[in-house]
């Protein structure tokens, strides 16, 4: 009997699960398997064309006739890893290679390249994972590899990290103009920041756009609606609606009541900012805003500030969206310290070339004429 029992197979001193548990555990481990595993490749993916890209310009360098003997570089490229390894390698995509190369080939120190490319060294990919040169995928990079200003550049490669923004939410923040509408609400020492840093939410002024971009509604073909169909649209939209609105938003409610004295009163939206820890209010208005309406909402901004914020919360935020106003009546009709904002909103994408040249010349203006 004894001899019997040795041979037996011994039980784990691991207590056991239930089946919940189980579960549970096994489905995290594997998405946290394929997360990583599609980090790797995406780590790898972005080196090869990285290094590839690298090695068409060494060789486009050596041509007598650049421009023509650079395109035969990457065509005969393009048939050799064609033939050899199918789809994938055409001329456009290693263009694309040597685009991706020629912005981003600071990003890489030779050592990790000789070593990755050259040597292919195991050992590379420990100081790949620990600090990777590159979080994105390539088809981000090929959005941001479009876009000339190093600056605006570096802005959206942060936000779309951070925001974990896919590939058509980058290719839609750039298209509205957000670096150059965040530019132009930023006061002037936080310029530099938003192209190092990336946008950050500390007071109620980092909140600020004008204009912001509701082409997502597509209203932009009636001649007329309401405001109550703008609300409507929004509601319906409401997760891009959060997303143009900025960092850290979650929806509270739609005509939201409240009254006193007998009289009642609706706040058409009302959101929260978890960042500020504060209420946002936004009352929308079609046409040109006028000074009762700010007037309306400073009323709603000191409503929840006497009765519904908590004392561990910030003041109250009012936003007034409209599609016109003048500047010079909403600075007199506010006090200099009013937590409100009016800003304009408009219903298809603005004109990247106006906005630029604004930009260009506020900034002019902020630094006294000198450029950036």
């Amino acid at each position: 009997m004894k001899k019997n029992a040795e041979l037996a197979p011994k039980t784990s001193a691991v207590p056991a699960v239930g089946l919940d548990t189980l579960c549970q555990n096994a489905i995290q481990l594997i998405q946290y398997a394929r997360h990583t595993a599609a980090r790797q490749i995406n780590t790898v993916q972005l080196m090869t064309f990285y290094s590839i890209g690298r090695w068409i310009i060494e060789g486009q360098q050596h041509g007598e006739r650049r421009a023509e003997y650079g395109r035969q570089i990457i065509k005969n490229l393009s048939d050799v890893l064609t033939e050899r390894f199918g789809k994938g390698f055409s001329v456009d995509t290693l263009e694309n290679a040597r685009k991706f190369y020629l912005n981003y080939q600071d990003r890489i120190s030779d050592t990790v390249f000789r070593k990755f490319a050259e040597e292919k060294s195991d050992a590379v990919f420990r100081f790949l994972e620990e600090e990777p040169p590159f979080r994105l995928s390539f088809s981000h990079y090929l959005i941001l590899c479009r876009i000339r200003n190093n600056d605006e550049r570096r802005f959206y490669e942060i936000e779309a990290y951070k925001g974990n923004w896919s590939v058509r939410t980058l290719q839609r923040q750039y298209g509205s103009s957000l670096y150059e509408r965040l530019l132009l609400g930023a006061e002037r020492k936080n310029i530099l920041a938003l192209a190092e840093k990336g946008q950050s939410v500390e007071n109620a002024d980092d909140l600020k756009k004008d204009p912001y971009v509701l082409e997502f509604l597509g209203l932009q073909d009636k001649p007329e609606y309401a405001e109550s169909e703008l609300e409507s649209r929004i509601i319906g939209h409401l997760q891009e609606f959060l997303m143009e609105m900025g960092k850290g938003f979650t929806f509270v409610g739609r005509q939201v009541r409240f009254s006193f004295d007998e009289d009642h009163f609706r706040v058409d939206l009302v959101l929260y900012n978890r960042l500020l820890k504060c209420f946002v209010l936004i009352d929308l208005k079609v046409g040109k805003l006028k000074h009762q309406d700010i007037g309306q909402m400073q009323m709603y901004v000191n409503y929840y500030d006497r009765y519904e914020k908590t004392d561990d919360e910030n003041p109250t935020v009012g936003i007034l969206l409209c599609s016109d106003k003048n500047d010079s009546m909403v600075e007199m009709t506010l006090p200099k310290d009013a937590n409100i904002y009016a800003s304009r909103y408009e219903l298809y994408l603005p004109d990247k070339e106006v906005l630029q040249k604004k930009l260009k010349e506020w900034l002019k203006e902020e630094t006294g004429g000198e450029e950036r």
